[in-house]
């Protein structure tokens, strides 16, 4: 425990001896920190401004780098042409280019914003000048908090009445944000974009008993039992000697893809000198390797590997043929002919028997599933369950020893108390500066390794698909930080404060309570300030992948393939961004009433990320290993809320320390409880309303679209006056609705259109029946919500209306399983140069190797180049296809 105490202490502001000058150097501090983050920021964001028209690979790849349905519009190489280019692009555009998950998670990020705009001007009209006309004489910044108010005032009403103003309108937006929400997912969940993939009808079940899975039949009759009935089911398979080979043989072409290109850069050399000299070609020599039985004797290295290639092929074919002898695992994937079957299935109770068949999982995509996890036995995933969630525990409490110790140690005085940085001692304004910016520095650099830890332990949970991963990290993370950021590291100084002094003087702890806390103001205006502008600067500057795409391919792209991979948009971090930003919510809510300067800054953070996020999921992002219709964002409502307790904890905490102040201060109390008592009346009004509907699909929206198909394509009207679709509102007046109906009266909405002449209702045919009209402004084929195309599971590439039986058992089957014995090597081997190495290399493939060169070449300063508008997947599909025809020509 002292080890504790001492390692915490460097995060404790002086006692008794130092109060005055830690109060009077809460200005330098703060104007230190805010001048260092703001003049920071400034530079990388001039920055980002010059490079982004020279730099598309790193700062708008999805210009060139996904289907051209996806692709935004370009932006202009002014400066600054890209801040009013993506505040124009529309609502429906980015659930169009980027998915309802994207969508939903900027609104999200705006409406934060907009709630703390709100509070800011509402807390600086209000007790922000009951706080600076307060009679307890305080300095510096606290001279602008709650602590400055006498106790025994009345004016601590106004505080009371603003916290319960916010509160109430913050609930209205939550349920506001929720309704929409509801319908926006019921409205993804039943588009035909959705309901046309195979995956939305199926569903992943668990801990199948060994009778059923033996006997597809019983399980067929279990599943019939639903709405529709069933059209397949499929078994998985245990394949660990295949899961080897196909991973060998995967290793092995993309060394032949490597020894292919650099032996003809190679050739291409010696090509072009014999050219300039007039002297004969001659080929280089061929690479040779040693085989691993007799290490003496030296092959042709192309030879080698082509014959290895063609070993493993024909074990892939083999197991292909022979899948009936495979163990059958205790997992299956059930295909329904209806989507309102797979919803249904997955939330009944299908057997009676502990822990059997009691995880369902709806809309699965086969490249979405863990599949290593599936044959953890059910006992085994629960105990594996307490013990990581016991190791996320202590990970939590471990973690405050190891932030406190590093946040002590880069203390000014602690590093003054070293040789190296006497000179520290005396220099306010260097004091200033790594008081404000290098604590909160070190804790962000510390939290940034946390994601990983967390992601690994849910892993060896036995969590069976990587949605869930991600969706489960959100309350993990969260709660991690709230507790080690929030409470240890930034608000333990007022706790430690008040704990140590209580000690000597047991009757000032009420007074320590009203005094001391509001003191925790300026560490929350640090870290808030770091994320803002150091933060929202790193975010769209993208440093990491800067270097990553100009150093990868120079060092480690050596050929066509690992090149195109190369230049594909990176994945957002869904899993530690929505935490993140729910934590700096929970800051800026509960210090509201305490330090309103504080609600400006949050606002200016969710503002400016909200910008960036707009360009960055517009230009940058890759959203296709993310499809879950929003589901993250219930979750994040969720962390909202928990701010919400805490700050009216905190209320009710700070209002029971000015319980001496008579009959008003007990009034007070009241006040203060009923609204945690309102609170609470609002969360399960949520949860018995909403969050039923939210995971899966009503029945009623089923029957609707099923007597209404135009009803799955039309925008929702997420207000649901009415369901003739008929006398709907245009879609532009919908999305108006849907926009604003959660932050304002929806009858202000209705006069705004009124007043603008575009109120009356849709009477007009628009041709709904007809598929390309259904949804003006989306275009048919549009793969709406989706994953750019190149990424997509191969169960999505055909609709399933038009995909056979056949078609879809190996699609949904395991990747091993699903894995050709066919290898395509994109080479730039399209030269007659090299002509007879691509026969000779098929001749040993023993027709299981094919070529690929188009989309590539050798360039005249002898690099390769990849196109990347060329489509791989479409080329190697080819390849197969005409492979499996000469073979069966063969053997005809």
């Amino acid at each position: 425990m002292d080890a504790v105490l001492n390692a915490t202490a460097g995060l404790i502001p002086s006692s008794d001896s130092d109060d005055t000058k830690d109060t009077s150097n809460s200005v330098v501090t703060f104007l230190a920190s805010l001048i260092i983050n703001i003049a920071v920021a400034l530079v990388i964001f001039v920055i980002f401004c010059i490079l982004r028209p020279r730099l598309r690979r790193v700062y708008a790849p999805r210009t060139y780098a996904v289907t051209k349905d996806k692709r935004p519009e370009p932006v202009s190489r002014g400066l600054f042409s890209w801040i009013p280019a993506v505040l124009r692009v529309p609502d429906t555009d980015i659930i169009q280019q980027s998915g309802l998950d994207t969508y939903m998670f900027l609104r999200s990020i705006r409406t934060m914003f907009i709630m703390f705009a709100v509070i800011s001007i509402a807390s600086a009209a209000s007790i922000l000048p009951v706080n600076v006309k307060g009679t307890m004489k305080l300095t510096g910044l606290n001279s602008l908090s709650m602590g400055n108010v006498d106790p025994r005032s009345n004016w601590l009403w106004v505080h009371i009445g603003f916290f319960a103003a916010i509160v109430w309108w913050s609930l209205w937006n939550i349920v506001g944000e929720l309704r929409i929400y509801t319908h926006l997912r019921m409205w993804w969940l039943t588009h035909p974009n959705t309901v046309s993939k195979a995956g939305a009808s199926t569903v992943l079940v668990s801990n199948v008993p060994k009778s059923l899975a033996n006997d597809e039949s019983r399980l067929r009759d279990l599943f019939s039992m639903f709405p529709g009935g069933i059209r397949q089911v499929f078994v998985n398979r245990m394949c660990k000697k295949l899961t080897r080979n196909v991973h060998t043989r995967d290793k092995l072409v993309k060394r032949l893809e490597k020894e292919l290109t650099k032996y003809a850069i190679k050739c291409k050399k010696l090509w072009s000198k014999s050219q300039d000299t007039n002297s004969p070609y001659r080929l280089p020599t061929r690479p040779t390797t040693r085989k691993s039985w007799n290490i003496f004797a030296k092959v042709d290295l192309f030879e080698h590997l082509a014959a290895e290639i063609a070993k493993c092929n024909r074990f892939i074919a083999k197991s292909a043929n022979n899948m009936d002898s495979m163990e059958r695992q205790s997992s299956a994937l059930v295909m329904f002919n209806q989507q309102v079957g797979a919803h249904m299935a997955a939330q009944t109770v299908l057997d009676y028997r502990p822990f059997s068949m009691g995880q369902v999982t709806a809309g699965v995509n086969p490249d979405d599933i863990i599949w290593s996890n599936l044959e953890i036995s059910p006992w085994s995933r629960r105990i594996r369950g307490y013990v990581t969630f016991a190791i996320t525990v202590g990970l939590t409490l471990l973690w405050t020893i190891i932030a406190a110790a590093l946040s002590s140690l880069v203390q000014v005085k602690s590093l003054a108390n070293f040789e190296a940085f006497k000179w520290l001692r005396g220099n306010s304004v260097v004091l200033g500066i790594f008081s404000g910016v290098v604590p909160s520095l070190v804790l962000a650099l510390l939290m940034s390794v946390l994601p990983y830890i967390l992601r690994l332990l849910l892993y060896i949970e036995g969590t069976t698909t990587r949605s869930q991963i991600k969706l489960r990290m959100l309350h993990r993370l969260f709660f991690f930080q709230t507790w080690n950021v929030y409470l240890v590291t930034i608000f333990s100084s007022s706790i430690f404060q008040i704990a140590v002094k209580s000690v000597s003087e047991p009757g000032k702890i009420v007074e320590l309570i009203q005094t001391q806390v509001p003191q925790s103001a300026t560490n929350i205006l640090t870290y808030v300030l770091l994320l803002a502008f150091i933060g929202a600067a790193k975010e769209i500057v993208q440093g990491v992948p800067l270097a990553l795409r100009y150093l990868v391919p120079k060092l480690f792209a050596k050929t066509p393939r690992m090149m195109l991979k190369a230049e594909q948009p990176q994945d957002f971090k869904w899993e530690a961004a929505i935490p993140t930003h729910s934590l700096i919510f929970l800051m800026g809510f509960s210090y509201s009433f305490i330090a309103p300067i504080v609600n400006w800054f949050v606002m200016v953070y969710f503002g400016l990320f909200y910008l960036i996020y707009r360009y960055q999921f517009l230009y940058v992002y890759n959203d296709s290993t993310w499809a879950t219709g929003g589901l993250s964002f219930p979750k994040s409502i969720k962390q909202i809320l928990v701010g919400i307790y805490i700050s009216e904890v905190y209320l009710l905490l700070m209002m029971v320390a000015k319980v001496h102040a008579g009959v008003n201060a007990i009034m007070r109390i009241v006040v203060a409880a009923g609204l945690i008592a309102v609170t609470v009346g609002a969360h399960l009004y949520i949860n018995e309303v909403y969050m039923p509907a939210i995971n899966h699909l009503p029945v009623k929206r089923a029957a609707d679209v099923e007597r209404t198909p135009a009803l799955a394509r039309e925008f929702p009207d997420v207000l649901d006056r009415s369901g003739d679709i008929e006398k709907m509102l245009p879609e532009s007046q919908r999305c108006a609705y849907a926009t604003f109906s959660s932050l304002v009266p929806a009858f202000v909405i209705k006069l705004v259109l009124r007043i603008t002449g575009s109120a009356k209702p849709n009477t007009v045919d628009n041709g709904w029946d007809n598929a390309e009209d259904a949804m003006p402004g989306f275009a048919h084929d549009d793969q709406l919500f989706g994953q750019r195309q190149t990424r997509l599971s191969m169960a999505d590439w055909q609709p399933l209306a038009t995909s056979s039986n056949a078609y879809l058992a190996r699609q949904f089957a395991s990747p091993e399983l699903r894995a050709r014995a066919v290898s395509n090597l994109w080479v730039p081997l399209g030269d007659v140069l090299f002509e007879d190495l691509r026969r000779e290399i098929e001749y040993h493939g023993q027709g299981t190797i094919m070529f690929i060169t188009q989309g590539t070449d050798i360039t005249k300063a002898f690099k390769v180049h990849a196109d990347t508008d060329f489509e791989l997947d479409r080329a190697e599909s080819s390849n197969r296809a005409e492979l499996y025809k000469r073979m069966h020509n063969n053997e005809t």
